[in-house]
């Protein structure tokens, strides 16, 4: 199945995860502080975009997805920032929980000359409290039968607990839904049940403890995880330039980079865990959906920061 043969608009899917706001300062530098051997970044613009479990919301928005998103933000100027962001591209922002004890995730990247310079994070990873816990759970289980895929996004922020995972996805396989996991840490039990984990490759590393050489290792490993969390689970490992490796019941397919350049891979994952879930919501099979996935984390790998894929961009790239 072709990418022109498959209506996207239709299609409706539910993000829940670690929504984080991803700020980049952009300026020039030319001198070295007299005060500390650092260099001065002369601020020129800030930009504000979705990060983590919204950046994936978004990409899929983007390609044409009607999409509600449900995680936790705090009480503060960048939880309304990212509301506000995700607004205007026309999701449905109902299931953002405010929990007035933990920042809203932000991500500050300092650019000069298109080069990234420094990182600072704002964060808590302690677990939700229970109210608002149960809030999101509540949140998520309400959007399973109104859609057509889930999607779960993990970056270790406290949103992604094993009894949200375990409560979400239990509720998706009863309801006959997908659902298709951006994992992170080494707990992979909790993802069990999950129609596809798109871990990249030191994210599998770490899942199975061991070094990773060869396509054989990957795939080996691939099928460990596969065994553990279902028989039925697919795994797709997303391996940089090396491209990705698919594992589902069929075998295994290894699907080149189409990459040409990369300037940056900030929110790649992002992508092509929300191409991946778009496309099988609008009827792709899981191999037409990874080609798919993969030609999009290389339109995104071409820009500076996190940034969305339209469907128009897919058409038009080889």
């Amino acid at each position: 199945m072709t990418l022109s043969e498959l209506d996207l608009s239709h299609t409706r899917a539910v993000v829940v995860g670690d929504l984080m706001l991803d700020c980049n300062v952009w300026g020039a530098t030319d001198r070295v502080s007299p005060e500390a051997p650092v260099v001065v970044v002369r601020v020129e613009s800030r930009t504000n975009r979705p990060g983590g479990a919204a950046n994936t919301a978004a990409n899929m928005a983007s390609l044409g997805a009607q999409v509600s998103v449900v995680g936790a933000v705090g009480a503060d100027a960048e939880a309304t920032l990212l509301t506000d962001s995700l607004l205007s591209l026309g999701l449905d922002v109902s299931g953002l929980i405010v929990s007035a004890d933990r920042p809203t995730t932000t991500k500050t990247r300092f650019y000069a000359q298109n080069q990234q310079l420094l990182r600072t994070d704002s964060e808590s990873t302690v677990p939700l409290s229970d109210d608002i816990r149960s809030q999101v759970v509540a949140h998520a289980l309400a959007q399973i039968d109104q859609v057509d895929v889930v999607v779960l996004s993990d970056y270790a922020k406290g949103v992604m607990s094993e009894s949200v995972c375990a409560e979400v996805i239990g509720a998706a396989r009863a309801a006959g839904r997908p659902v298709l996991v951006d994992p992170k840490g080494r707990n992979y039990l909790k993802y069990r049940g999950a129609s596809v984990i798109t871990p990249n490759l030191e994210e599998l590393r770490r899942a199975v403890n061991a070094d990773l050489h060869s396509d054989d290792d990957v795939i080996a490993a691939g099928r460990d995880l596969a065994t553990e969390l279902g028989e039925d689970t697919v795994i797709l490992v997303t391996r940089g330039a090396d491209g990705m490796t698919l594992i589902d019941g069929a075998g295994t397919h290894h699907i080149p980079t189409a990459a040409r350049a990369v300037f940056d891979v900030t929110g790649a994952g992002d992508t092509v865990l929300a191409t991946l879930g778009v496309a099988l919501a609008a009827g792709a099979d899981i191999r037409s959906a990874a080609e798919l996935a993969n030609r999009a984390a290389a339109i995104v790998v071409g820009r500076v920061g996190t940034a969305v894929v339209t469907r128009d961009e897919l058409l038009g790239h080889p």
